[in-house]
């Protein structure tokens, strides 16, 4: 009896695209093979383990097979994702701890970029996540430009609604990219705004703007998009939280690529917006920036060239997790309707629970046991250490 319960366990946990589909959050990140060998991976799963690296001096962040393979029941704070990254596991920053999955590495990833995520530590606060000293912070959301996480009530302006919320961009990075603000006097959210100082009462619709864009887009081009500019019809999200996909009717098509400087035209219309506090972007915002030569070595010279491919946002990353062809997982149904925090307590939840349950059910089968209700007992009471030992870090001041 205990050898059929095994096999259906392992049936189920072995069924191909399992955790990926779990893990959907994570964009079916590898759970077996450390991504080290992918190089500055575009965009990843990424952990800083407080146990070997607690020297904010020296940061450092892995990848999810090593969170789970080399740092097992290690202080792990979950920084969810971060752009052009390379797995740190067992390199120089870690001393003599070593990776279980690739012991040979480089002593240093010199294009990683590091911030106080890797402290654990978020927002312009620099505070806990959660703090276990202000459990009344808001909502937390993340920058698309930094990817550091900011409290809803330290961005210094008045938090977009969530089915408007595409994505945003903190303050610091506006200034970072201060060409940006143009654009936000056009088409970032509130959908309203003034147009100069001089005409403080008067008010634009930007959905009338980005029809306007759209036509005048069709009169000046008559060439076809190319399978790329199609591709990026539907670009995506890289806040956390979640909105229905926009309808293919409800796409604007890209403005960006007509003749001049698109960045120009929009400066020339001299509409003004507060350049203070994070900015709120609608779908489809980065296909309003404009591609010319002079733009594109602006982006580099900000460090923002990324704002011009579609498929760096979060919501494209995490899609890849959608793909497996067996269908979504009835988990991630449920995670849908739940915060970021939320579906990362939930996630991990489960695949500790997985991962104590196959192991029990194996060492059972291994040595001919009859599983007893006292035994299933006492396999609940090591998962919930496990959970416990995980959740310290976030639960203890510091």
């Amino acid at each position: 009896m205990a050898e059929n319960n095994l096999n259906g366990v392992e049936l189920e946990t072995e069924d191909p695209g399992f955790l990926q589909e779990a893990l959907s959050a994570l964009a079916g990140s590898d759970l077996e093979h450390c991504s080290y060998e992918r190089g500055y991976v575009k965009r990843q799963a990424v952990f800083a383990c407080n146990t070997c690296t607690s020297n904010p001096d020296e940061p450092a962040g892995v990848c999810l097979a090593c969170a789970n393979k080399c740092h097992d029941n290690h202080d792990l704070f979950e920084l969810y994702t971060k752009r052009n990254f390379r797995c740190d596991c067992g390199n120089g920053r870690f001393g003599e701890f070593k990776c279980q999955l690739i012991p040979s590495k480089d002593p240093e990833n010199v294009k990683n970029q590091y911030n106080h995520n890797f402290s654990g530590r978020y927002c312009t606060c620099d505070r806990l996540y959660p703090d276990p000293n202000n459990q009344e912070s808001g909502e937390f959301i993340q920058c698309v430009i930094c990817e550091d996480w900011y409290h809803s009530t330290h961005l210094g302006c008045t938090v977009a609604e969530p089915e408007e919320l595409e994505e945003m961009v903190c303050e610091t990075c506006m200034n970072r990219a201060p060409f940006l603000w143009t654009y936000a006097a056009h088409f970032a959210i509130p959908p309203v705004v003034n147009i100069s100082p001089g005409d403080a009462d008067e008010q634009v619709d930007v959905e009338a703007e980005l029809t306007e864009s759209a036509e005048a887009s069709q009169s000046l081009s008559e060439t076809p998009l190319t399978n790329t500019q199609q591709a990026a019809e539907n670009p995506s999200s890289s806040c956390k939280r979640k909105r229905e996909r926009e309808t293919s009717s409800g796409s604007v098509p890209d403005t960006a690529k007509t003749s001049g400087c698109r960045l120009k035209e929009l400066e020339a219309e001299q509409r003004q917006r507060l350049r203070q506090g994070a900015v709120f972007w609608p779908s489809n915002w980065r296909l309003q920036l404009c591609t010319c030569t002079s733009c594109k070595r602006a982006y580099v010279s900000a460090q923002v060239q990324f704002l011009m491919d579609p498929s760096d946002s979060l919501e494209a990353y995490e899609n890849k997790g959608l793909e497996e062809p067996f269908g979504k997982h009835p988990l991630l149904a449920l995670t849908e309707s739940l915060s970021h925090t939320q579906q990362l307590e939930v996630i991990y939840g489960y695949q500790e629970m997985t991962t104590t349950l196959e192991t029990f059910f194996q060492e059972c089968a291994e040595e001919g046991k009859i599983i007893t209700a006292e035994e299933i007992r006492q396999c609940f009471e090591q998962l919930k250490e496990r959970i416990r030992k995980r959740r310290r870090t976030d639960t203890e001041p510091q």
